[in-house]
């Protein structure tokens, strides 16, 4: 497939990034800044033109006419538009928009037609709905919700203090007595592949899949009970805040939002009348205790530094708030924020990468979550009557190398599976693996034949009935 990315800002080379790893894409990076093309072109298999992604010639020159796809991803929603409109015209199949301004999320159903768009993502509102999962299970790092709500998977930190330190999966499943799976383990930044003699350690990130009211029931077991959150405070009144102070007054909870920029404060109060908006420094921990944080269940810093969200949210961690929440940019930052305790850091750029990749992918992917810089991912199909895949046992199946078939959905019912179950028809599968480009059920087969099943599979048929999931 060709692709044309038209921005190499932070969004733009993430994506490059990822398409140019999977191989099966051939990748055409565009921007009028040297500098972020350079790097670009040094460290990606990707051509880079330097140029305006609405001129007619630059387009020409990357190939348009033989373009499947164009991402405009420029910090400008016009740009990206009038790009997507221009390739369009010159014959490109298909154009996603980022489109971030809170005016135009009023109207994407028109514009979408007018100019053509397939797809439209908004990293700004697509991070604070991620803030919102994450607020509405506090004891959770993040929270991905796949086969519309009814299957959750929680990241989890395991700490020492947890009876869960020491385990090994199959004692901690009969012990807990909920169907749920511990899919993936990320320990010291690695992706593990869990089996039932999987022992879990302190620290460890564990990915625990099911129905909600389960999630629910084993959190609480092990002593991770969500706390309700009720009241929040936001520093930095950018579209993310815009977004966020909306969705969380949707779901009951009071926002506080600190912006230091006086004129955005009046655009903030014009935008948001029923939301109480603060001119001051967010970063200055006399102003946080004069705005009663230590009153505060969450706490959300989402400014355009990165540098002063991290001293923001270390305050309101010292200071003891329950929820805490960092927006990066820059992901080298991540370990750092890790090391410090600060559990839940956001990247809108990596949000906004998997939204895309989930429709670069085909139609055939309903949900897309990356793990860990994409050395796994979570991925859920619809199965049709056609496949190879429905009517067997699973433990009959060859399933490809590192991946597991976490969680059927089928009408009212949720099954966690082990090698006995039977995916039908219609079933949505929702499957964790460590394959590159999965985008169709039809791949989680193995073709190599008398191939060994990979080694998640092998894991959950060790066990066998030991584990009632």
């Amino acid at each position: 497939m060709k692709i044309i990315i038209v921005g190499a800002g932070k969004v733009g080379y993430t994506l490059a990034e990822n398409l140019a790893r999977e191989k099966s894409y051939d990748v055409t990076v565009i921007d009028k800044d040297g500098d972020a093309l350079a790097k670009a072109e040094e460290n990606l298999d990707v051509m880079c033109i330097k140029g305006n992604g609405v001129s007619t010639s630059i387009l020409m020159e990357a190939d348009i006419l033989d373009t499947d796809l164009i991402i405009a991803v420029t910090g400008s929603d016009e740009i990206n538009m009038l790009s997507c409109l221009t390739a369009k015209k010159l014959g490109a199949k298909k154009a996603v928009a980022g489109v971030r301004n809170p005016e135009y999320s009023q109207e994407l159903s028109i514009i979408k037609e007018q100019i053509g768009l397939d797809f439209v993502i908004n990293p700004e509102f697509a991070a604070a709905e991620e803030i919102a999962r994450s607020m509405g299970f506090s004891s959770a790092i993040n929270v991905e919700n796949f086969a519309k709500g009814r299957v959750r998977m929680v990241d989890l930190i395991v700490k020492e203090e947890m009876e869960l330190v020491g385990k090994n999966l199959a004692d901690i499943d009969k012990e807990s007595k909920s169907s749920v799976l511990i899919g993936v383990i990320v320990r010291n930044d690695k992706v593990l592949v869990p089996n039932g003699s999987t022992v879990i350690e302190k620290n460890d990130h564990i990915y625990v899949i099911g129905e909600p009211s389960n999630i629910y029931r084993f959190c609480k077991y092990h002593g991770k009970n969500p706390d309700k959150i009720k009241s929040v405070i936001i520093v930095g009144g950018g579209k993310i805040s815009h977004y966020l102070h909306k969705l969380l007054a949707g779901m009951g909870i009071k926002t506080k939002i600190i912006e230091i920029n006086r004129s955005r404060c009046l655009e903030l109060a014009e935008e948001l009348p029923n939301a109480l908006i603060i001119n001051d420094d967010g970063t200055d921990e006399t102003i946080l205790k004069s705005e009663n944080i230590d009153t505060a269940d969450g706490f959300i810093a989402v400014t355009g530094i990165d540098e002063e969200n991290l001293m923001a949210s270390l305050i309101a961690k010292n200071l003891g708030v329950k929820k805490v929440i960092t927006k990066v940019s820059r992901t080298n930052y991540l370990k750092i924020l890790t090391g410090l305790g600060l559990d839940t850091v956001i990247s809108p750029k990596e949000i906004t990468t998997n939204h895309i990749l989930k429709y670069v992918r085909g139609k055939s992917v309903e949900s897309l979550h990356r793990i860990v810089d994409g050395q796994a991912e979570v991925i859920e199909f619809v199965v049709d009557e056609s496949s190879e895949l429905i009517d067997k046992p699973l433990k009959s199946i060859k399933i490809v190398d590192n991946t597991i078939i976490a969680t059927i959905v089928r009408r009212k019912e949720v099954v966690v599976p082990h090698g006995k179950d039977i995916i039908k028809a219609g079933d949505r599968i929702i499957v964790i693996t460590k394959q590159q480009n999965i985008s169709a059920a039809s791949e989680l087969i193995s073709k190599v034949n008398g191939g060994l099943q990979n080694e998640l599979l092998n894991g959950i048929k060790k066990l066998g009935d030991i584990i009632n999931m």
